[in-house]
């Protein structure tokens, strides 16, 4: 007897945009013109499925097969998204990559996801080239966002191409969508390697499909069709937090800024396109706002903004809410998690900065000591964070062992504690931590103190070698418009609210604040920079 009482029905990504095409037929995905005052680029989710799917019927041509690897080294634009559901649609894995990090770096990863063709933006095919020349595999090179592409004169290099002038030549392979199972990898990213070497990230076709869904909810993201969703969050970073798949799914617009994200351009990117939801790093805000307060600026559209990847200033998020009237839902996530782990609900009655948000539906939460044994209360307590569910890593690419571990909870590496109604709150990085005279100094508590101070834009604390004390605590600052404040003033805060001898040794002062590749303060930078002080030297 036939037990089957549902339809087979694979939860594949392909499914997100053929529904828009066919229920949002002209909803818009729009990108920023290439240069301020350009004409932005736009086409409805209907034409977008018929050019996704041209991509598919060229890789096919090209002879990429389901499962093969397809890199992508590009920025938040049509032409991008694209590929995306090209690569994907047809069952193959979009690897992206960063184009900030170095031919190196990519070369690497590139590498171990063995892709044998990468599809570029027109300014970055000298990096493109670059990455090549230390991949063999590499034999094609697409350009995207150019009309014209040369074939490579140098001898042993892959052939560079226009994807545009090659989709024009004729007839592509007729490729079926979807046809395999919701299990089937969909895509590759790796983490930034800011504690040791980047390690990839390869999602499933399932585990994106159910962590879209669980981004959609009332109580996460709220997107709907009235939206205007701006994903500044760039598509080479954990999926662009999953919006290229959010917002087809609901048939919001979606807008894309292409690679330029300064306060101008983003001014008035929202405001010609009346964005309602806008989603990014907070060093981003922080340049539009600065830009807004500047000129006068309002944006009466954008309603709410949605930040992570990095601690929200409390000062920055008082000048959106308070100044500008805009709701800013904190969230934190990483690679590992699709990105999303909690987030603020956007009608949350009390928010703070100090808030990363609660776990919705696919997301369980876990506080241990350092070796990892649950905590007996889960609740405010501190300990180390360990999360799972249908979305989270459970191995990294090409290694067996799991890295869940023997519990089935993934080590996040994060110091936390969860309050009494559920919000979680980061307090810290393990690997951050300072080890001053035998005890520990938290920098994420130093940070979140100073930053709030209406002069600082942003704060770091980094631990630097002692001959004393093992390691002391400094604290490194970007001011707000060239503003002054003396180190007494600065570190007075702190005064009664840490432990008088967790007060940083030294301010160094810097006129900008070095970032990582994805947004963060790069911790790494800083130690390299400001590694072994003068003062502590024998």
């Amino acid at each position: 007897m036939n037990v089957d009482s549902m339809q087979a029905y694979d939860l594949t990504l392909d499914k997100f945009l053929s529904h828009a095409a066919k229920w949002h037929p002209d909803a818009e995905l729009v990108t920023a013109g290439d240069v301020l005052g350009a004409a932005s680029d736009r086409a409805g989710y209907a034409a977008l499925e018929s050019r996704c799917r041209a991509v598919s019927g060229l890789l096919s041509r090209l002879g990429v097969k389901p499962a093969d690897r397809v890199a992508t080294l590009a920025w938040n634009t049509r032409a991008h998204v694209e590929a995306w559901y090209g690569i994907m649609g047809m069952g193959a894995v979009c690897h992206t990559l960063n184009p900030r990090l170095t031919a190196e770096h990519l070369a690497a990863m590139v590498t171990q996801s063995e892709a044998q063709i990468l599809i570029v933006d027109g300014d970055l095919v000298p990096l493109a080239r670059q990455v090549a020349e230390q991949v063999p595999g590499i034999r094609q090179i697409l350009v995207i966002n150019t009309p014209e592409a040369e074939e490579s004169p140098e001898a042993g290099l892959s052939t560079v191409a226009s994807l545009e002038t090659l989709l024009a030549e004729g007839a592509n392979a007729s490729v079926v969508w979807g046809g395999f199972p919701e299990t089937a990898l969909s895509g590759l990213c790796f983490t930034s390697g800011t504690t040791g070497a980047p390690k990839g990230v390869a999602y499933t076709h399932r585990s994106s499909y159910l962590h879209t869904l669980r981004v959609l909810q009332a109580d996460v993201m709220a997107i709907t069709a009235q939206d205007a969703v701006l994903a500044v969050v760039p598509m080479f970073h954990a999926n662009a937090w999953g919006l290229p798949f959010a917002a087809p799914a609901v048939g919001a617009k979606l807008v894309l800024p292409g690679r330029r994200s300064d306060g101008a351009s983003l001014a008035r990117l929202i405001s010609e396109e009346n964005v309602t939801i806008a989603v990014g790093v907070p060093t981003v805000w922080l340049g539009l706002i600065d830009y807004l307060d500047e000129t006068g600026l309002r944006l009466p559209s954008l309603k709410r903004i949605i930040v992570g990847g990095a601690p929200m200033p409390p000062a920055l998020m008082q000048r959106l809410e308070e100044g500008l009237g805009i709701i800013v839902q904190t969230s934190w996530g990483m690679t590992e998690l699709s990105p999303l782990g909690v987030i603020m609900p956007p009608d949350a009655p009390m928010r703070s900065h100090e808030f990363s948000g609660r776990p919705a539906i696919g997301m369980d939460l876990l506080i241990t000591d350092a070796s990892g044994k649950p905590l007996p209360r889960q609740r405010g307590a501190e300990g180390h964070l360990k999360v799972r569910g249908p979305s989270v890593v459970e191995r990294y690419l090409g290694q067996d062992q799991s890295a869940a571990g023997d519990d089935g909870w993934f080590p996040t590496g994060d110091l936390a504690r969860i309050d009494e109604d559920g919000h979680l709150i980061i307090t810290g990085r393990a690997k951050d931590l300072i080890k001053s005279g035998g005890e520990w100094i938290n920098p994420a508590e130093i940070e979140a103190i100073i930053s709030a101070l209406p002069e600082v834009s942003l704060a770091a604390v980094i631990g630097q070698p002692h001959p004393k004390w093992g390691e002391r605590p400094h604290l490194i600052v970007e001011l707000r418009n060239d503003k002054e404040i003396d180190d007494d003033t600065l570190l007075a805060p702190l005064e009664g609210k840490v432990a008088s001898w967790w007060i940083p040794d030294t301010v160094i002062r810097l006129s900008s604040m070095p970032l990582a590749a994805t947004g963060k303060i790069d911790k790494q930078k800083l130690r390299a920079d400001f590694g072994v002080l003068q003062a502590y030297l024998p």
